[in-house]
């Protein structure tokens, strides 16, 4: 009797990791596994954990004066060449003098894609005030304007037409870079965040 009873649990058990397994298979063949290894780290991303603090940069501008704030941060490199979804060959220098907001990111990233819904509100809420650069790294450009189409977020998408210049050479991805108006790089977080935040429209609006 405990026999057949063990020799049952076996069989459920066998039968649950198969079900994992074509699940997990299925996953990868369709390329679903990352959209849905982004839509469980959403749910860290609601913890605001690792949102980028922007409170002592916040500070600065609130309390020093434009010359404590110039040397305060690094000037921005403007060369990078870049080149949208039409095929135009532009650079950030044509966004000079514009609060910019820059992120790399990848189609086969899992945390750019879990930040991609807050970041298609804030542009929704501030593309009208500041430059948005959503720079895909992915090797077919055709990939990221596909997956922006199909998630009906209508960003500003490009692909880098130049190497990248070294402050913009990050190990991690997502890595989301904030330029302000007078061409100084004020922010550089690597990871994702929950960039809808009410405090970060206030940072980016100060900007200006």
């Amino acid at each position: 009797m405990k026999n057949n009873k063990t020799d049952n649990n076996k069989k459920k058990t066998w039968i649950q990791y198969g079900v994992f397994a074509v699940i997990a298979i299925t996953l990868y063949a369709t390329g679903l596994h990352t959209e849905v290894i982004g839509f469980a780290q959403r749910g860290i991303l609601a913890t605001g954990l690792m949102n980028p603090n922007v409170k002592d940069i916040t500070q600065v501008r609130e309390n020093e004066n434009d010359i404590a704030i110039a040397s305060e941060f690094e000037k921005a490199d403007f060369s990078l060449k870049l080149m949208d979804s039409d095929g135009n060959v532009t650079s950030l220098e044509a966004l000079k003098g514009k609060v910019i907001f820059m992120n790399f990111w990848a189609t086969w990233c899992p945390p750019c894609i879990a930040e991609m819904p807050s970041i298609d509100k804030l542009h929704e809420d501030l593309g009208d005030e500041v430059a948005f650069v959503m720079l895909s790294l992915d090797q077919d450009f055709e990939l990221a304007k596909a997956f922006d189409k199909r998630k009906g977020y209508n960003l500003p998408i490009y692909a880098p037409a130049s190497n990248l210049p070294p402050m913009y050479q990050s190990s991690a991805i997502p890595t989301t870079y904030i330029i302000d108006a007078k061409g100084n790089l004020v922010l550089t977080h690597k990871g994702m965040a929950d960039y809808n935040d009410e405090g970060f429209k206030k940072f980016l609006r100060s900007l200006k």
